[in-house]
């Protein structure tokens, strides 16, 4: 379709438009080929410079045959016989037709023997050529045209590269092809580790984060039991990772209560513990040490071993009842970085206010029956 467009231009329209668009390409790949050393782009290129030498060399041909049908004569003299003595009209002599005056002299020679004489005859008027385009113009603005959207192609391969190389957030998985344990079937308030994934990779974590301009590098749910418990209590988990911080979240449905949970922090490891109230709800602050395992996944005849486990960086924590009632069971935020700097308590109260109420709450069997 387009060929055909192109062909149906006018020739001083057409050439212009295949001399720039072929000299466009033509530069721009041959520069592509040297940069990246590509053979096959540099043989792309040499064709279209070679097809644009010789739209160049047709235009050319063209222009000179136009200037050559310019400098034609117009006007052809033929000798014709005239009797003798004859004095010329001194003035311009136009005739319409020359043939009764060729014949009116053949017959005078004919007769008296006079000779010929060469007098100019007259070719017939012709109607004044119609005033053709001025084709100049039309090239020049065929060119014009066509540079700027030659210009345009040169630009644009360099901007989609840069758009296409932006890096894109992390996006939760559509889920696991395992079904979840029978923990989170027994308990209806139970939600999935893609739920808790949804609510915290939200756009605008970085910012809460302190980070703006961060993108996330990964995002993952997982739907997991807590430990000591026999599989029987559900703690999915969701975890968002940035170049400075990693989140995690998880909710443990137990029938521990936020004051119970406060209290068993005094016998563990749990540092600058600070209770708050978060969506009216009561919760706690705390700080722990995460654990950094190290696995070699080197070749050998016993496979990879792992090394041994060790005192990560400090975590912050902030630890919220599932309900204002404080009935049982909590969630936690939990936030780190590999150089142990940790954002300000107030930006995980903040996490907090948005993340919780994005989390699917369901009704337990008590409340349902109500």
């Amino acid at each position: 379709m387009l060929g055909l467009l192109v062909r149906l231009l006018p020739f001083w329209v057409r050439e212009p438009l295949l001399i720039v668009v072929g000299s466009v390409f033509g530069v721009r790949i041959m520069y592509l080929a040297v940069r990246d050393h590509d053979k096959v782009a540099a043989g792309i290129g040499t064709v279209f410079l070679v097809f644009t030498a010789i739209r160049v060399a047709g235009v050319v041909r063209a222009v000179r045959a136009r200037r050559n049908r310019g400098s034609a004569p117009a006007s052809v003299q033929v000798q014709v016989p005239v009797p003798a003595g004859a004095v010329p009209h001194p003035g311009p002599a136009v005739q319409v037709n020359a043939a009764p005056e060729r014949a009116v002299a053949e017959k005078a020679v004919a007769e008296k023997g006079v000779p010929a004489r060469a007098v100019p005859e007259t070719a017939p008027q012709q109607a004044a050529p119609e005033k053709e385009p001025n084709w100049w113009l039309q090239a020049l603005a065929a060119v014009a045209v066509f540079a700027a959207i030659g210009a345009a192609l040169w630009l644009v391969p360099d901007r989609l590269t840069s758009a296409d190389s932006t890096p894109k957030a992390a996006a939760c998985a559509s889920g696991e092809t395992e079904a979840p344990p029978k923990a989170y079937r027994e308990n209806p308030r139970a939600v999935t580790g893609d739920e808790l994934c949804e609510a915290l990779n939200r756009p605008d974590l970085a910012q809460l984060l302190g980070t703006p301009g961060e993108i996330a590098d990964t995002a993952s749910g997982s739907n997991g039991t807590a430990p000591l418990t026999a599989e029987k209590v559900a703690l999915p988990e969701a975890k968002v990772t940035f170049d400075t911080y990693s989140v995690n979240l998880s909710a443990t449905y137990n029938h521990l209560t936020t004051a119970q949970y406060v209290k068993l922090m005094k016998f563990g490891d749990e540092q600058d513990v600070r209770t708050l109230t978060v969506l009216g709800r009561p919760a706690v602050l705390s700080s722990d040490h995460t654990m950094k395992i190290e696995i070699s996944l080197g070749g050998g005849v016993t496979g990879g071993t792992g090394g041994p486990v060790e005192q990560g960086p400090l975590a912050r924590t902030l630890t919220v009842a599932l309900d204002r009632e404080d009935r049982g069971g909590h969630y936690d935020i939990t936030v780190w970085s590999e150089s142990g700097a940790l954002p300000d308590d107030s930006r995980l109260s903040a996490i907090a206010e948005k993340v919780i109420p994005a989390i699917p709450e369901r009704p337990a069997r008590q409340d349902a029956g109500n």
